[in-house]
């Protein structure tokens, strides 16, 4: 079992990991459309939901790329988001990223709500502006994973790292997050993911087994962060394990960037509740009686009893002693050191056995 990690907040240490309450996290991305009030919204509208931390994406335009518009610089794939298409990456992110002077109050706000707050920086400098605020863990989304640099500058702050994999080859995870550890991560947890950002996913595509892979393979925890629609496959994830999930969040019925795969409040919380109530069934390791119910009905087990009538001195034979309901005579396990030996007094039928009717 990989041990888990910690994380400190103003609440105090709270543990991620195996065996630990998934740890759900509400992702804001673009869904504010640059309004502060409606960020807002969306923190509030994540606590009421269960979410245990509120993510966001801190960057600038300059963070992601230049502002060019030849032709590679343009958003296209069928599948992507419509709000998307037909701008340049630049372009795309001006409109999308949250401003840094929301930050400092966004935490606080979310703090207060018993949230943790933190985020996904896109460059060097979003690192140090993110220090200047203390988070207590980091975020490395998929399109950074085999960002070298970014990897090696967050690893410099020593805080635990959740790095996202998705569409990573074997190859590249190793190397990634061989430069986290080489830069001194020492908590880390990898998230798989498919990220086609479709409304409706397409469960084929979802491997989860993968998340099971990556655990033996990095010996970290593990979870599933959903670029998808829908709420059944991140809890699936939750039941198979996954210490961390993490899904886009907006305001109800709103109209965003990340609409196509981001929940509503209503949808959040069903999925937070679902897997609650699994984490409940799922339990820990328990063997024996747990409810008076179940201590009742451990009487109705087998145990030895006379089933014909026997005189002092009989030997108990195979024909009248049995092993059948209820539990109250010897158990079961004494059944060949009894056959052979002699009663010590008469016994009638449907008498329980026990060794002070047996002469040793």
């Amino acid at each position: 079992m990989v041990k888990p990690f910690i994380i400190q907040t103003p609440a105090g240490p709270r543990k991620i990991g195996s065996h630990e309450p998934c740890f759900i996290v509400a992702e804001m991305s673009a869904n504010h459309k640059q309004d502060y009030n409606r960020a807002v919204e969306i923190v509030r509208g994540a606590a009421a939901a269960g979410a245990d931390a509120i993510k966001l994406q801190t960057y600038v335009p300059d963070s992601m790329t230049i502002d060019c518009n030849k032709q590679w610089f343009y958003v296209g794939g069928k599948d992507n988001p419509e709000a998307w298409k037909g701008q340049t990456f630049y372009e795309l992110y001006q409109k999308a990223y949250t401003p840094r002077e929301w930050h400092a109050d966004l935490k606080k706000l979310a703090e207060g709500l018993g949230l943790v707050f933190f985020s996904a920086p896109f460059s060097i400098a979003d690192v140090d502006f993110l220090e200047t605020l203390d988070t207590p863990l980091y975020k490395i989304a998929s399109y950074e994973a085999t960002d070298i640099p970014l990897l090696k500058k967050v690893a410099s702050t020593g805080k635990p790292v959740i790095l996202s994999v998705g569409f990573a080859t074997l190859e590249e995870i190793e190397f990634s997050v061989k430069t986290l550890r080489d830069a001194g991560v020492k908590d880390l947890a990898l998230l798989h993911c498919v990220t086609s950002y479709a409304h409706t996913p397409e469960p084929e595509f979802t491997n989860l087994r993968t998340m099971h892979d990556l655990q033996n393979k990095f010996q970290t925890g593990v979870g599933f962060s959903d670029n998808n629609g829908g709420i059944e496959i991140p809890i699936l994830a939750a039941a198979m394990g996954a210490s961390i999930i993490e899904k886009h969040f907006l305001i109800e019925s709103d109209e965003a960037f990340d609409s196509q795969f981001s929940l509503g409040s209503d949808d959040f919380k069903a999925m937070v509740e679902t897997i609650r109530r699994n984490e409940i069934i799922m339990g820990t390791i328990h063997y024996g009686c747990q409810t008076p119910a179940e201590e009742y009905n451990r009487g109705f087990r087998r145990s030895l009893f006379v089933v014909k009538d026997i005189k002092q001195g009989e030997q108990f034979t195979v024909e009248n002693v049995r092993s059948i309901r209820p539990a109250c005579g010897l158990e079961t396990k004494f059944y060949d050191a009894v056959l052979g030996k002699q009663a010590t007094q008469d016994i009638e039928r449907g008498t329980p056995l026990s060794w002070n009717l047996i002469k040793h």
